[in-house]
């Protein structure tokens, strides 16, 4: 397997990203979404999630496509992204019809970054505006690190951010992963600079470090945890045609991401969710094998697009945590 051009969800053909932050609040928003709707589902590996609209993504459930999904700051605050997404894709004449009625359908998931140094005293909630900002901005290209629902992201020790990586699969399959990483567990090994995923490391992509040599080290946290202060969300995407049923077993397989990357990983107090995404532009060449090679790409990037997003962090005077370059050096 190969990186796609941009190592980036969106080379997964159809699909962009948009992101919105705000530096003071030290929070932001990222939206996936495409011109027609898709194909999704999810999986919830944490022991503390928030989400809006998960339900239907059960396999066994009515509604096939989505409009668009949500990754979000703010705790159960950012759940009102959502609804910033669903007035644009409403606006846009975009949605699920139903009776006469067109109901844009967004899938969110939240992270817990109430307690960063930023300004959470606000009276009127601006993920709403957040969220219809990001999609708006949607495109093929986007920030990684603090940018975001990675803008206040933090790890065990570090700060955390926003990640991306993709693979062009052997049987010429697009995957792509996004995440935004703020674990309770470390994502380098010990007190090294070294990635937990360095083995899957592509072209220096996360700085070049390599494995550690202290690979039987116990990544724990460095701190005591405190329940609902964490949570990994991510969404893994592919082009090829999928079911929802065969969406979810990709979701499944790239929770193994966040297991290589950031240990320990899927806590009682991590909401660690994964959607998982198909366009459905390219056939299956083989429906027993591409469906399982999917997920191990899908894993595969994820990992990967953890290690990208604490790298690519960009430090700020609040901080409660140092970015991995202030802390190992840029190179």
């Amino acid at each position: 397997m190969r990186s796609g051009p941009r190592n980036l969800i969106t080379d997964v053909p159809g699909l962009r990203v948009g992101n919105a932050q705000h530096g003071g609040l030290k929070s932001g928003v990222t939206v996936l979404t495409a011109d027609a709707p898709f194909v999704a589902s999810c999986h919830v590996m944490g022991g503390a999630p928030g989400s809006r609209e998960t339900d239907l993504l059960a396999p066994e459930n009515s509604v096939e496509d989505v409009d668009a999904l949500v990754l979000s700051g703010g705790s159960a605050f950012g759940l009102d992204a959502a609804s910033g997404v669903t007035a644009a894709l409403r606006a846009a004449g975009r949605g699920f019809e139903a009776r006469g009625f067109r109901v844009p359908i967004v899938p969110a998931a939240i992270l817990f970054d109430l307690a960063n140094g930023g300004d959470k005293d606000w009276g009127k909630s601006p993920y709403t505006m957040l969220g219809a900002e990001a999609f708006e901005n949607a495109g093929d290209d986007f920030a990684l690190g603090t940018a975001g629902a990675g803008t206040g992201a933090t790890v065990s020790g570090l700060k955390g951010g926003l990640g991306s990586a993709s693979f062009i699969t052997e049987a010429g399959h697009t995957v792509g992963a996004l995440v935004a990483a703020n674990a309770l567990g470390q994502v380098t090994v010990g007190q090294s600079r070294h990635f937990w995923a360095a083995p899957f490391e592509q072209d220096d992509e996360f700085g070049g470090a390599g494995p550690s040599a202290e690979t039987g080290v116990l990544g724990l946290p460095t701190a005591k945890p405190e329940p609902g202060s964490n949570t990994t969300i991510a969404i893994v995407a592919t082009d090829a045609a999928l079911s929802k049923a065969q969406a979810k077993r990709m979701a499944v397989a790239a929770h193994d991401g966040i297991a290589r990357a950031c240990v320990p990983a899927h806590t009682p107090w991590d909401g660690d969710l994964v959607f998982a995404v198909s366009t459905g532009s390219r056939p299956l060449t083989d429906p027993v094998l591409d469906p399982a090679m999917l997920g191990h790409a899908a894993a595969l990037c994820l990992a990967r697009a953890m290690a990208r997003g604490v790298f690519h962090a960009t430090p700020d005077p609040k901080d409660t945590f140092p970015t991995w370059a202030d802390r190992f050096g840029s190179s």
